[in-house]
């Protein structure tokens, strides 16, 4: 059996385990961090993300005449939330990250040279209860690749860095327990099937969520979606699969809050796909008719991407199918079409000036180029009655029915041809609202009809959901300390990121206000650091 010591063993090498080793660096502590991938996709599905980081009162923020707060993000945390009686940990870690996400995230990425656009999103503004106020979705110049690679480079170039032993390939699948402590792991190496002991006086897991597993989205799958889907697709990392919750289960840890997860509405296949079910998250196009899996259009609110994500997916999820369509046309997807993650904004994710300003200008026509070429669920057409047949023939059936699709195509575009004084529909008034911030009205469409002959060809995009995060996961307390279900800490265990529900077993409760996620890990990750470097 390999053997490998140090004082603190890390399970899993994304953004959180990246964080913990490096304050656990400083403070000079030995490290061995464990990782079930290869090495040269070391960073996990913070790598891939689009690198979107919620922060209060940032200098960006500023620099917009915003004036945020530490009461205004709490209380539109906690207005998303919906924190259920007994949510004591997620409620602490909730205004925990509000008050130290900008000293001891913004500012500690910023000084490994992480920098941020300048322009701030502004997302889940909330829809039927108050969401963002202001504008905080910062975005990584450079995606969520750039944030990684900053952090593995001072990682390695550490003065410490002789003290840490980075091991890919090993899939831990036990923790060690002796006399009430933890104090290792176990598992196997992929390759080679040789088993290894890793042993340590305090152990980070740090190994992301359980949305990599669709079994056990399936069997956590909560009870306003009604029943999953029978199509899921995937977008999370495909070892996160719930693994290290079982261990620490055994050892006594408490898991909480399994059903809260970050589903997306607009998922489609990949084209290009890496791991079964492999789903890429669109960012929904706003000036699209979003229509159920007959061709209806969803209702009687309207479904607008950038308010509510939760309220979308269980939109969908209430019908007899559980997937849906967009409808729009050239225009509209050039302008608005995107798609969540560094692979798919390269611009962007390369750090290309140029090349993103056109994007801007001229709109993302390589990216629709790709998606209607090689995405299976892209159809493309001339006439509404092809575009229908297409849809049908896509799906294999007759569901989607021409006269539904035309009643809300013709309605739509019969509303905006009336004007603007007298554009009675929720959609339009949406996009009217958002295009009152910069931000939005760079990427959106001023009122596009969908029959537009200047605009066509058709398009109709069919969408599923798609697993991505889990919002619950491994209670803690706030110094990243495993709980027990008696509510006590284990000693030598700690969860951090993801694989703690981002904090607590559920910092974000039902909901989550974006770019909370990488935060998230990062602080939980430095938190739970400062708790072993001080631990005597």
């Amino acid at each position: 059996m390999q053997q490998y010591r140090g004082e603190v063993l890390i399970v899993g090498g994304g953004i959180a385990g990246i964080a913990t080793a490096l304050d656990l660096l400083d403070s000079g502590k030995s490290v061995v961090l464990l990782d079930r991938d290869e090495g040269d996709v070391f960073g996990g599905l913070a790598r891939e993300s689009f690198g979107g980081m919620f922060f209060v009162d940032s200098p960006e923020q500023r620099r917009q005449g915003m004036r945020d707060s530490t009461e205004l993000a709490l209380r539109d945390w906690c207005s998303f939330a919906e924190f259920g009686p007994n949510d004591d940990w997620p409620k602490a870690w909730a205004e925990a990250y509000v008050h130290r996400c900008t000293p001891d995230v913004y500012q500690w990425v910023r000084q490994y040279g992480v920098r941020f656009m300048p322009v701030i999103n502004w997302v889940e503004r909330g829809e039927f209860r108050p969401g963002n106020s202001l504008p905080r979705f910062h975005m990584v110049w450079g995606t969520g690749k750039a944030l990684t690679e900053r952090l593995i480079a001072a990682l390695r170039d550490h003065a410490n860095a002789g003290k840490l032993s980075l091991r890919f390939g090993h899939r831990v699948e036990r923790l060690l327990v002796k006399n009430g402590q933890v104090c290792g792991a176990q598992g196997i190496e992929e390759k080679s099937g040789v088993p290894f002991e890793a042993n340590a006086e305090q152990v980070v897991v740090a190994t992301g969520g359980i949305n990599g597993s669709l079994d056990m989205v399936r069997r956590h799958w909560h009870a306003d979606w009604h029943k999953p889907p029978a199509e899921l697709l995937n977008g999370s990392h495909r070892f996160a699969d719930g693994t290290m919750h079982q261990a620490v289960a055994d050892a006594g840890g408490n898991l909480t809050h399994l059903d809260k997860m970050w589903n997306y509405a607009a998922g489609v296949h990949h084209p290009r796909p890496r791991k079964p079910q492999h789903g890429l998250s669109l960012v929904p196009p706003r000036s699209a008719l979003w229509l159920n899996w007959r061709g209806e259009r969803m209702g009687p609110q309207p479904l607008v991407s950038g308010f509510d994500t939760r309220r979308l997916v269980t939109d969908i999820c209430a019908q007899e199918r559980a997937y849906s369509w967009q409808v729009l046309n050239q225009r509209i997807a050039v302008k608005e079409l995107a798609v969540s993650g560094a692979e798919f904004n390269p611009s962007i994710r390369d750090k290309k000036v140029f090349a993103f300003l056109r994007d801007i200008v001229f709109g993302n026509r390589w990216l629709v180029n790709d998606m209607t070429q090689n995405c299976p669920d892209f159809v493309v057409a001339r006439t509404l009655p092809e575009l229908v047949e297409k849809m049908n023939a896509l799906q294999g059936d007759a569901s989607v029915q021409l006269q539904s699709v035309a009643d809300a195509v013709e309605h739509y575009d019969a509303t905006i041809a009336r004007g603007r004084g007298l554009m009675n529909d929720e959609q339009l008034r949406r996009i009217a609202e958002l295009r009152q911030y910069r931000g939005d009205k760079l990427r959106l469409c001023k009122f596009q009809r969908i029959q537009d002959q200047k605009a066509l060809p058709l398009m109709a995009i069919r969408e599923f959901i798609t697993s991505r995060k889990s919002l619950g996961g491994i209670q803690t307390d706030l110094h990243s300390r495993v709980l027990s279900l008696s509510g006590q800490p284990i000693p030598g265990l700690y969860a951090v990121g993801e694989a703690a529900g981002f904090g607590g077993g559920g910092v974000h409760g039902l909901r989550a206000l974006e770019g909370t996620f990488l935060g998230g890990c990062i602080l939980s990750g430095r938190i739970a650091a400062k708790a072993i470097a001080d631990f005597v």
